[in-house]
């Protein structure tokens, strides 16, 4: 797809073009972006912040900069205080925002604080399109790309496919927004968003607040999209306002001759309550499919549905109730505002009357750090990923669905469409969405710069050097260490439940647990094997943003990743630290055996820089077909070794430039 002068514009287009710094608009084409606007969380930022020491860097150029303390929030040990206080200290010493932990996850608390129409926002948490419901164009990263960004580089993606999600009609009583994303999952699996933005239009939107929108956004990500995208109107400034930054507001419509790659129609009117079942976001079905099943665990809240505004429904449906005696319900707000907001007007008490625990605002039970469910049990939660194992405990069986849905189960004690549980009740109303009239909640646990409390790096036993890799080989050859199928996810490559994450600033000892949900004995053959390679099926990396699941295969002596297709930030990842990500088709996968040896017959450094797209892989007397799809950029970072030496080179490069003039 493309725009010449003089044709209509999408919402996309239009922000891309007035942030566009290099290439064209073309689909496939790699574009390089301004950014207006960073954030990081506690598992990434370490090390975002060690890589912007490590490239010399000293102040933040992007308009807003924010360092969030969101999934380590219960500080088990010192290693996850030290992280935060190691982080407060980065923040100020390069002139980032703070949030403290327990303030709330990194998407609430941005989208309540700073998050604008019309702006670039690059995070490195996979969740980061979260305000694309506020018109703001907001893409997840690893946190390399993101320590660049904030350093004022442009940020470079291949551009994408913008499809229109047409929204007719309006949703009917006790349909929400999560029914919507739900059933676009269903429809399209988590794979069908990748390579695509997509941006909302139609009547339906005008219908739907921005809060319902961000939920939408939100969960764009289980859909594998660049980033999704409303346009701005009424709604969007009505929360700008209530919210305290009505100055944000611009206006952001396609224009009437816009033209989509591709449309997807999705009839409100048509909807009805849907529940994702174990284990992954696309097995949607009707909730009056699954009815009856009993449940053990509801947990309503993250960053998906985690807001006042989702919060509230859920507490409506319990005012006066009590939650059944064989389950256990916790809420588990989305920033702190939500819950002081609650708290004032009586809901909290009214909830813990019904037999509710409420928990910190942190990302916590959603990557297995606190609420792990029983064996043998059913966990109910309006989060965004069901992944299995992802929950804390193997095997586990987890559902995600609206908060409606999760309350109504947590009266019954069993999976109920809240329509039928209504009906049989007599006395319950669709609670409908309702926004608080200001979002007036202290500001005391977000520390501006000009607030700053350090000004120097403060650095604990746990937080380590940032590893390099050394300029691509010419010969490259290996055992193949590992064979994996499809859908293989950050989680399983680097789980994030409490005892791994502490180490996410350690990189040597993370790595012990590199692809550990796969094969325990992965990181020590690794590491005897001195280099070898991955085999993977389709979507390989799917999930989070975390470079860590490239980096630790690299410190491990990885040299690269044969895999049928890729997830667009972690196959970013690879490129980043320097590790060889290679297509290859369905009968070269099935030919390649774990153990077996394998080489590049090419001479690897040459074909990389020169732009050869196809290579030719040896194993035993059989040769298969392997294809690099990459910039030349992207070639140069990996023929380097990866994005920070890569980066050092072009600034070094240019003081001697600039030394020579």
């Amino acid at each position: 797809m493309s725009n010449s002068e003089g044709m209509g514009q999408t919402v996309t287009e239009k922000i891309l073009e007035e942030h566009l710094v290099e290439g064209t608009l073309e689909t496939g084409e790699e574009i390089g972006i301004e950014i207006d606007q960073v954030l990081t969380q506690d598992t990434t930022g370490t090390m975002v912040w060690l890589q912007f020491e490590a490239m010399g860097l000293d102040e933040v150029q992007t308009e807003v900069a924010a360092q969030y303390c969101d999934h380590q929030t219960y500080q088990f040990d010192f290693k996850n205080t030290d992280d935060h206080r190691f982080l407060r200290s980065a923040a100020g010493t390069f002139g980032a925002h703070f949030s403290r932990p327990g303030n709330g996850i990194c998407h609430n608390v941005h989208r309540e604080n700073f998050a604008a129409p019309g702006k670039t926002l690059l995070g490195s948490d996979s969740h980061t399109p979260t305000p694309g419901g506020l018109g703001q164009l907001a893409i997840g990263a690893g946190g390399i790309d993101v320590t660049v960004a904030m350093g004022g580089a442009p940020y470079y993606i291949q551009m994408p496919e913008i499809v229109a999600v047409r929204l007719e009609g309006e949703l009917p009583a006790w349909a929400t927004a999560k029914d919507v994303i739900l059933e676009l999952l269903g429809r399209l699996s988590v794979k069908g968003g990748v390579g695509k933005i997509l941006e909302y239009t139609g009547p339906g939107v005008e219908t739907l607040t921005a809060p319902e929108r961000m939920t939408i956004t939100n969960m764009g990500t289980e859909l594998g999209a660049t980033s999704s995208i409303f346009p701005t109107d009424e709604e969007t400034r009505d929360y700008l306002e209530r919210v305290g930054r009505e100055d944000a507001y611009v206006d952001l419509q396609p224009d009437d001759d816009a033209t989509y790659d591709d449309e997807i129609v999705v009839d409100l009117s048509d909807l009805e309550p849907l529940i994702a079942t174990p284990s992954m976001p696309d097995n949607v079905v009707p909730v009056r499919e699954v009815a009856g099943e009993s449940v053990d665990q509801v947990i309503v809240g993250s960053c998906t549905n985690g807001a006042y505004e989702d919060i509230l429904p859920a507490a409506k449906m319990l005012e006066g109730r009590e939650i059944a005696k064989t389950t256990e319900m916790i809420v588990a707000p989305g920033s702190k505002q939500a819950s002081e907001l609650l708290a004032r007007e009586g809901w909290v008490a009214e909830m813990m009357a019904a037999g509710v625990n409420f928990s910190e605002a942190t990302c916590g039970a959603c990557i297995g750090i606190g609420h792990v469910p029983a064996s043998d049990s059913v966990s109910l939660r309006t989060f965004n990923r069901n992944f299995e194992g992802r929950s804390g405990i193997e095997d586990d069986n987890v559902y995600l669905c609206s908060p409606e849905v999760a309350a109504a189960a947590a009266l019954a004690g069993e999976i109920v469409d809240p329509r039928d549980l209504a009906e049989e009740l007599g006395d319950l109303e669709d609670p409908g969405v309702e926004l608080p009239a200001v979002y007036d909640a202290s500001k005391a646990d977000l520390i501006t710069p000009e607030e700053a409390v350090d000004d120097d790096l403060v650095k604990g036993p746990n937080i380590g050097d940032v590893p390099l890799k050394e300029p691509l080989e010419s010969d490259l050859s290996g055992p193949v260490l590992l064979k994996m199928g499809d859908n293989i996810t950050t989680d399983h490559i680097i789980p994030a439940t409490q005892d791994i994450l502490m180490y996410r600033s350690n990189v040597p000892k993370l790595s012990e647990f590199t692809l550990s949900r796969v094969d325990d004995t992965f990181a020590e053959r690794a590491l005897e094997s001195d280099g070898g390679f991955l085999l993977a099926g389709e979507n390989y990396g799917q999930g989070s943003s975390r470079e860590h699941a490239a980096l630790c295969p690299m410190y491990l002596g990885v040299e690269g990743v044969l895999a049928q297709s890729f997830a667009r930030i972690h196959r970013a990842n690879l490129f980043n630290f320097g590790l060889l990500p290679l297509e290859i088709d369905a009968e070269t996968y099935e030919a390649i055996e774990q153990g077996d040896d394998l080489e590049i017959v090419d001479d690897v450094a040459e074909a990389v820089s020169s732009g050869a797209e196809e290579f030719t892989v040896r194993v035993g007397d059989e040769e298969f077909s392997a294809t690099l799809r990459a910039s030349q950029r992207e070639r140069d970072i990996l023929a380097a070794g990866g994005k920070l030496s890569w980066t050092r080179a072009q600034a070094e490069g240019s003081g001697a430039a600039a030394a020579d003039d």
